[in-house]
């Protein structure tokens, strides 16, 4: 690899590489580099691939060139001498346009007739990107000024609100995929089936020891009745387990175990165990928890009169279960 070409055709490569790597791995939103640690294994091997290729290539021109007869040879070198000095020669013909600089042997032809100390002055041209760059400015500086200040288009306060609107509907589009961005004040009831099988993997996986796989309550409380010890609804579950139960004698928090979209996932599925008969169901705990929102005619149909008034009007005796 002792040429620029060289380089080029292995960062090419990789490059062909990495695309085809990120279409083909399932990663979701994330690239595949962050979510499966062995695509870099695969790109290691690729560049060390693609330098042996490059390695072997050079070594066949090597053996090539000195089966050659010096005659051979010579052309050969000469050949290569003229095709580098063309290799990039477009470019310099575009930069040699954009600066209009006079070469150092003919800058006696532009030298002014000052002289400070031994030190003179040329007389270059400006150059030619700095004076279309100007004639850009000029062409936008008149556009903007009937635009804005003949016409009126729009102030800035009216871009910031707009991009502050566009932004808000971007946070709230990203939001419904973003599932680990809930928190108690932002989570719903999840529905989906999908949602509610993980929920009850979780639930399997770390609360059966206490509530058993039915729900119907061990050594934590029974969570198939209408009773809860720190308050019902899926805020009050997901706060309870985020938070943990009771100081002392509740649940542990397992905000540092489980993400936060698995903790919802787990409290839909705990609420959908209320109404469900266990087979050896624990007494109730706590007392009736009645939802503020619901409507009137739920609450009766669900609950009796009585029992509503007493837990609505004492609302420090709604509590959660754990």
């Amino acid at each position: 690899m002792r040429s620029t070409a060289s380089y080029i055709r292995v960062i090419s490569f990789l490059l062909i590489a990495y695309i085809l790597i990120e279409l083909t791995v399932e990663s979701g939103e994330q690239s595949a580099f962050l979510t499966e640690p062995l695509t870099w294994l695969a790109m290691g091997m690729i560049l060390l691939f693609a330098i042996a290729i490059e390695i072997s290539l050079e070594a066949f021109r090597s053996i090539l060139f000195r089966s050659l007869k010096p005659e051979a040879q010579e052309r050969y070198l000469l050949a290569e001498k003229t095709r580098k000095e063309k290799q990039f020669q477009w470019f310099r013909n575009i930069y040699l346009k954009l600066v209009d600089s006079k070469p150092v042997e003919q800058e006696d032809e532009i030298i002014l007739d000052h002289n400070y100390d031994g030190i003179k002055e040329l007389d270059n041209n400006l150059p030619p990107w700095w004076v279309y760059g100007f004639y850009v400015t000029i062409v936008f500086g008149v556009i903007y000024m009937i635009r804005f200040h003949i016409y009126n288009d729009y102030t800035q306060a009216e871009e910031y609100e707009t991009e502050v609107a566009e932004a808000l509907i971007a946070i709230e589009e990203y939001k419904k995929t973003a599932k680990d961005l809930v928190d108690v004040n932002t989570v719903t009831l999840l529905t989906d089936a999908a949602d509610i099988s993980a929920g009850k993997a979780v639930f399997n996986t770390n609360c059966v020891a206490c509530h058993k796989a039915d729900g119907g309550g061990g050594i934590g409380p029974n969570l198939t009745d209408q009773y809860w010890i720190l308050g019902g609804g899926i805020k009050n579950v997901f706060r309870t387990i985020s938070e943990g139960g009771r100081d002392g004698k509740g649940m542990v928090a397992w905000k540092q175990t489980l993400k936060p979209a698995e903790m919802a996932q787990v409290a839909s599925y705990v609420i959908t165990l209320v109404g469900t008969t266990p087979a050896e169901p624990k007494e109730p705990q706590g007392e009736i928890w009645v939802d503020p929102d619901a409507p009137k005619e739920e609450l009766q149909n669900e609950v009796p009169t009585e029992e509503i008034q007493e837990t609505v009007s004492d609302s420090t005796a709604v509590v959660v279960n754990e």
